[in-house]
């Protein structure tokens, strides 16, 4: 078991799952790095998501869980909300059930988490298509940190709300098309 030095965190809605099965099918063998996904989606609709992910995918593809460690070279998805905690060396995600939040999961919540490690791992936080403003804040916190943190541009979104918040709210944010950002999270992989 290894704790990744790097960690790409996407969060994403209406639009999402595509793009992200793109993002995904894309990636070369991950060694020291762990892609975590919040894509907004109805609990009944993850495991497919995860089997639809796992088939285009040469890395593992797995639920976050409660107190579960990450590891580096593995593809996590989110639910409910889900954070992240250090205990000595390791990572773990803590998952509660999202009852009294608009979004399932909350990307905000993931975002913010990884926060204040973002001086010890480097992180490149990513919001792409949705409605509202999930994830903002957080993305925000990120790059106040000191991580590199990219967008989609309007023409590439399926819908502009997220990304359109993020370009001008967070901080020193990149903007990309979807093909720009699969390129940025590779070449960041490597």
């Amino acid at each position: 078991m290894k704790t990744p030095n790097k960690i790409v965190i996407i969060g994403a809605s209406t639009g999402g799952p595509k793009q992200i099965e793109n993002i995904i099918k894309s990636l070369h063998k991950l060694y020291n790095i762990t892609i975590i996904v919040a894509q907004h989606m109805a609990v009944d609709f993850i495991p497919s998501f995860i089997k639809r992910l796992q088939e285009h995918s040469i890395n593992p593809v797995a639920l976050a869980s409660n107190n579960g460690v990450i590891e580096a070279g593995n593809i996590y998805l989110c639910l409910g909300v889900t954070s992240i905690k250090k205990h000595g060396y390791e990572l773990t995600f803590s998952v509660e059930p999202s009852k009294d939040n608009r979004y399932n999961p909350d990307i905000n919540s993931i975002f913010k988490s990884l926060a204040p490690y973002a001086k010890e791992i480097k992180i490149l936080g990513v919001i792409l298509t949705g409605i509202g403003d999930d994830g903002v804040e957080g993305c925000k916190e990120l790059s106040l940190m000191g991580a590199l943190t990219i967008t989609q541009d309007c023409a590439s979104s399926i819908v502009d709300g997220m990304p359109c918040r993020a370009r001008k709210e967070v901080p020193d944010i990149e903007v990309a098309d979807i093909a720009g950002i699969r390129d940025k999270i590779i070449e960041f992989c490597n």
